[in-house]
């Protein structure tokens, strides 16, 4: 693993931007006893040093260069390597105003301690063996968990079930390598072609259930990611009502003018715990205006762009010129089209002019009708195979998609060198081509580069 392990102490606010009933400064490192002690002054005469592991003191933080108090404060001590980082911790518990919080931050870099990077509490989690590479992920995805189902899986993985995985496939292939690499190291000594069948046996198992981890993150993924959906169609078909109806509240503008939506407005949903972005858009239509011109260019965009479109159709209306170009630019897209309107009498032909193979239902979205219908439509032509009480390790980071497909070329090589009788050094060398793939996943093959990259998204203080 070609990565500096940290020997410094560092400090952030732990707590979000605001004001709060508490606002919290964490300290992380060898000095952060020290440190503590400069900056916070117990109501018993007590050194934080030797206060006991996961115990909390009541005092006030004072500067000691001027002697001002500067907030009251409980000081939680968690000794090495009992703690997050495994490391001495130490939580400065202020009140919630960023006055004093920040104060509090200010006096602990002054006296030895230095400001975190993004995610350097968590890194250091990793770097200290607490936890793999793939739980620290985990934590991202905890807190950026917008739905119930997004958080179950998040804290799946945060206990380490794809780590323990990963790492029991990986003991079998070093089992294997190793073998190989002892009939290289004796070339007298000829493999066996049971030996050989054996090796092959097992790499295949491994293979497979390689792929099949990369298969689950297809639908896996907007659990964490977030399914994007655009509602598209001409003006005054309906879009900003259906987005003021799903989400239960008067979100955009709603007029009787033409054009009234002239951006898209995103907002996000739950569909039985899928986090979904969906994106009003503004109505498509030849225009000569300049800022409606512009919306249109971003409702085609966001077309493109998104994982499944509403296409809305004004079911009181006939099929206008602007219904078929959008009919059209739906046909490759995952797609249900949604004829608005059903209170009103059907003037709408759409007899042989809606794209074969696209679901259309009829929904009213001023009167909230066919919503849960649309909803059922959304989640189960995303998540065709998803099952709510679903078994087994499932992969929701791209990362790990691609470091396992990776693996999988790499055991396919080496298993067809195997059976092609080429030389062992071949098969070596893809074999440690797979383990570095699986080990990038969990942490054990990692570098600075790799590290950096993970860490980078996470909050400052976390």
């Amino acid at each position: 693993m070609l990565v500096n392990y940290p020997d410094d102490t560092i400090a952030a606010i732990s707590t979000p931007v605001g004001r709060g009933g508490i606002g919290i400064v964490r300290i992380s490192g060898p000095d952060a006893l020290p440190i503590a002690e400069r900056v916070f002054t117990p109501a018993k005469k007590a050194a934080v040093a030797g206060a006991k592991a996961f115990s909390i003191m009541y005092g006030r933080i004072v500067d000691p260069a001027s002697g001002r108090e500067i907030d009251e404060a409980l000081v939680s001590v968690m000794h090495a390597p009992s703690s997050y980082t495994r490391e001495d911790v130490v939580e400065i518990n202020c009140h919630g105003g960023m006055v004093a919080v920040r104060k509090a931050l200010e006096l602990v870099l002054q006296h030895g301690a230095r400001l975190a990077e993004p995610g350097e509490f968590t890194k250091r989690a990793f770097l200290n063996g607490r936890i793999s590479l793939t739980q620290a992920e985990a934590v991202m995805d905890l807190i950026s968990a917008r739905t119930e189902e997004s958080m179950k899986i998040a804290v799946d993985q945060l206990k380490g079930g794809l780590s323990e995985k990963l790492n029991a496939l990986r003991d079998s292939m070093i089992e294997i390598c190793a073998q190989a690499e002892a009939y290289i190291d004796f070339p007298e000594e000829d493999i066996e072609f049971r030996t050989k069948e054996e090796m092959v046996k097992s790499l295949c198992r491994i293979r497979d259930e390689s792929e099949r981890l990369s298969k689950t993150f297809q639908e896996a993924r907007f659990f964490r990611e977030g399914l994007s959906v655009a509602i598209v169609g001409r003006p005054n078909v309906g879009k900003s009502s259906l987005l003021n109806a799903l989400l239960s509240r008067e979100r955009a503008i709603v007029t009787a003018v033409p054009g009234t939506t002239r951006d898209t407005i995103e907002e996000c949903l739950d569909i039985n715990g899928l986090p979904v972005r969906i994106i009003d858009t503004a109505g498509i239509r030849s225009s000569g205006e300049a800022v409606e011109s512009e919306g249109i260019r971003r409702s085609l965009e966001a077309l493109e762009q998104a994982d499944f479109v509403i296409a809305m159709l004004d079911g009181s209306e006939a099929l206008h010129d602007g219904d078929l170009v959008i009919l059209e630019k739906i046909k490759e897209k995952n797609a249900v089209i949604a004829i608005n309107k059903s209170d009103l009498p059907v003037l709408i032909n759409s007899e042989g002019c809606l794209p074969d193979g696209k679901r259309h239902i009829r929904i009213s979205a001023g009167r909230g009708e066919g919503l849960e219908e649309l909803k059922s439509i959304i989640f189960r032509s995303t998540l065709k195979d998803w099952k709510e009480d679903r078994e087994g390790i499932i992969v929701t980071n791209i990362r790990h998609k691609l470091a396992l497909d990776r693996a999988s070329s790499s055991l396919s090589g080496a298993i067809e060198v195997l059976k092609g009788d080429q030389p062992l050094e071949i098969f070596a060398v893809e074999l440690r081509d797979a383990l570095d793939s699986i080990g990038e996943i969990t942490g054990a093959v990692a570098t600075e580069d790799i590290l950096n990259r993970i860490f980078s998204d996470f909050c400052i203080g976390k």
